[in-house]
């Protein structure tokens, strides 16, 4: 998304900066806190989107108190880099187009931040987050059409509280007589607004729909496989031909001889039946627990192991490989694999890490380690 635009490069490389430069010193670090009313700054992240929408928030909430503080981490500064870094990141928080291209993304990172935290939710139902992909959709596209509009305002409204000029950069003319055919400069303010619109807004909207427009497909695919067995209501809807195509469908595609056409179209006609009658209609989760409890439904319970094996993000998989870089970098290139792999799990499974009583643990340890030293010194 970075690459379409020069501007949406440079954006980011200024959110960057602001917290390289509050985060490089304690002193610095407390002349944000003294401006901030809440919100600290954040750096980005490559693999984390929701890093993203922080760091921007974190900017466009606090965007006049941000700029105070850079103005005095710039005097009292000593060393020359620390002082130019304040002064260009002031400046830079000083622009019109870095303001108006501020209040974009914040909108368009939150609603892709929405997306992205839905379909990583162990919980996530495939229909409600095709029918938010759908929505989000429509949203950019009126997005595209109004936005720019309400978003111009809001910047604005930033810019005049600052005290900044809200005006976009005009490329200066020559001085000469201007001629009867020649445009005002009122319009050229007006082309250099759209083309800002057009350069920069219309990108990012246009690259955000096409990135949800893929993920829509690929979960339409998944549907069309699964569809049959993620909620109770569809799947009591089908009559034996329709329920027929999908079963042999789902068996071309994923059994691998685990599950039998005819078993499997067989067991799903009984369980059509079986299932209670709920005014919610039951989810998948809850079929498969329904199915594992009867116990005589042995290749609808493969098919429902199947479907929740196949991983709709593999952002959970690239989040894992992130903490292994953490944990083991050039200042511990000799921890053992098998630590690796136990720093490694904790982290993953810290949701059931939190469960635990490490105490009494510890303290169960300590008095195992205590009796054996007895029987030892006894001995």
């Amino acid at each position: 998304m970075d690459s379409l635009c020069g501007k949406v490069i440079s954006f980011f490389g200024i959110v960057q900066c602001i917290y390289v430069l509050f985060s490089s010193s304690t002193k610095i670090w407390k002349v944000l806190l003294d401006h901030i009313p809440s919100l600290t700054v954040k750096g980005l992240s490559n693999t984390r989107w929701e890093s993203r929408i922080k760091s921007v928030k974190a900017i466009r909430d606090q965007a006049p108190q941000l700029r105070l503080a850079l103005s005095e981490v710039g005097k009292i500064c000593t060393d020359a880099k620390s002082k130019t870094d304040a002064k260009n990141m002031f400046d830079a928080l000083g622009s019109f187009e870095f303001i108006l291209g501020m209040v974009i993304w914040h909108d368009i990172l939150f609603v892709v931040n929405t997306v992205s935290k839905n379909l990583q939710s162990a919980t996530m139902c495939v229909d409600s987050t095709l029918q938010q992909i759908e929505g989000i959709m429509n949203f950019f596209e009126n997005y595209r059409n109004v936005g720019f509009a309400s978003s111009l305002k809001i910047a604005k409204a930033i810019a005049s509280e600052m005290g900044i000029e809200p005006s976009f950069p005009v490329k200066r003319s020559v001085t000469r007589k201007k001629q009867f055919d020649e445009p005002d400069h009122d319009e050229e303010v007006i082309l250099a607004e759209k083309a800002f619109e057009v350069n920069y807004s219309l990108v990012m909207v246009d690259v955000a729909k096409v990135s949800l427009k893929n993920i829509f497909d690929e979960l339409k695919v998944f549907k069309n496989i699964f569809g049959f067995l993620l909620n109770s209501k569809d799947l009591k809807l089908l009559d034996d031909i329709e329920l027929r195509k999908s079963c042999a469908k789902f068996v071309e595609t994923f059994s691998r001889g685990d599950v039998e056409l005819d078993d499997i179209f067989s067991e799903l006609r009984l369980l059509q039946m079986t299932l209670p009658e709920c005014d919610v209609p039951m989810r998948a989760m809850e079929i498969f627990q329904f199915v594992r409890d009867i116990d005589c439904f042995p290749n609808i319970l493969i098919a429902y192991q199947i479907l929740f094996t196949v991983p709709v993000t593999v952002a959970s998989a690239e989040r894992s490989f992130s903490k292994l870089k953490l944990l083991k970098n050039y200042l511990r290139s000799s921890m053992s694999q098998e630590r690796l792999t136990g720093l490694a799990t904790l982290c993953i499974e810290k949701d059931k890490l939190d469960e635990i009583n490490v105490d009494a643990i510890i303290d169960d340890f300590a008095s195992r380690s205590v009796i054996r030293n007895k029987k030892i010194s006894s001995s």
